[in-house]
């Protein structure tokens, strides 16, 4: 979705991350703390159908990080449509100011804004260390979204969406679902360490789907702080566009470009038309009350 040239963004919404790794666990901080990715980038590499842990540092050298805190080159919507960074920060300012109003009208329930840490490299999460590999993430622990900017170059050229604007909008209103999911108290639903199609893990996450799609309905209708919209209309290529990243981020789609087969029972976020049918839910019915995916076998 394009952004009104003259809208403000709210960088205080944002913070920079980096630094390098810390030593201690990579999974923690807290009871139960546990990663929600969109991508398990990591885990398709698999050589038996089991999966790897997408938080192995092995590989990650301390200190490589670049830490990400100017943010002035972000002030308006033309900015966000130009730049990856500002299109993030346009993204939380409107995925934000839909769920400040939403939530309570929709389930009585306040919600509580969450930042979002755009890094470089590497960032310490209290749920572990981020990192492009791992993909973009919500932790339920500090309450916090984390992306590389630089992920939604991997999303296109690695696992084909097409690179529109609205395929990254979903990336980051996907991580928002999971923050809204907390707030709810459904998350630890899908903590229980199963896999498969009617797994926990793949109904949280096409449950953030649904809600990604909600906002998405809702967008246009979202304002700065100043109350001029923060995006466009949709458009039919925004759907379209939105539709390519969730099929580029389903199970099946990455177990085939990565391994040549598919194993649904590791499956933890869905086939590439649960997720896109998911999305539509959520943008069709225009209500977080439509993305109950606890409530039906038919994901």
């Amino acid at each position: 979705m394009t952004f009104n040239e003259g809208a403000d963004l709210d960088t205080s919404q944002v913070t920079g991350g980096g630094g390098g790794v810390r030593g201690g666990a990579v999974i923690g901080g807290g009871a139960g703390g546990i990663i929600l990715l969109i991508l398990g980038l990591i885990f398709q590499n698999v050589t038996g159908g089991t999966g790897t842990n997408p938080f192995d540092t092995s590989q990650i050298q301390p200190g490589g990080s670049t830490s990400t805190t100017d943010f002035s080159q972000c002030k308006t919507g033309a900015d966000a449509n130009r730049d990856d960074t500002c299109r993030i920060i346009g993204t939380v300012n409107s995925v934000q100011a839909y769920w400040r109003e939403a939530l309570p009208a929709d389930v009585q329930r306040q919600y509580q804004d969450a930042k979002t840490v755009i890094y470089s490299g590497t960032a310490q999460s209290a749920c572990g260390v981020a990192s492009n590999a791992t993909g973009p993430f919500y932790c339920p622990s500090d309450q916090r979204v984390y992306i590389d900017a630089s992920f939604f170059d991997e999303l296109t050229s690695r696992f084909g969406a097409d690179g529109g604007a609205l395929a990254q909008e979903y990336v980051v209103a996907h991580e928002y679902g999971h923050h809204v999911e907390n707030l709810l108290g459904i998350l630890a639903k899908g903590q229980d360490g199963k896999t498969g199609p009617l797994s926990g893990g793949v109904r949280i996450e096409l449950m953030a789907d649904c809600m990604a799609g909600v906002w998405a309905k809702h967008a246009s209708s979202t304002k700065d702080e100043d109350g001029e919209a923060l995006l466009k209309p949709i458009t039919d290529d925004d759907i379209k566009s939105a539709l390519s990243a969730a099929a580029a981020v389903g199970d099946d789609h990455i177990q085939e470009a990565s391994t040549g087969r598919v194993n649904q029972e590791s499956w933890t976020h869905g086939s590439s038309e649960s997720r896109q049918k998911w999305f539509m839910t959520g943008y069709d019915s225009g209500t977080v009350n439509q993305c109950d995916t606890f409530a039906t076998d038919d994901l």
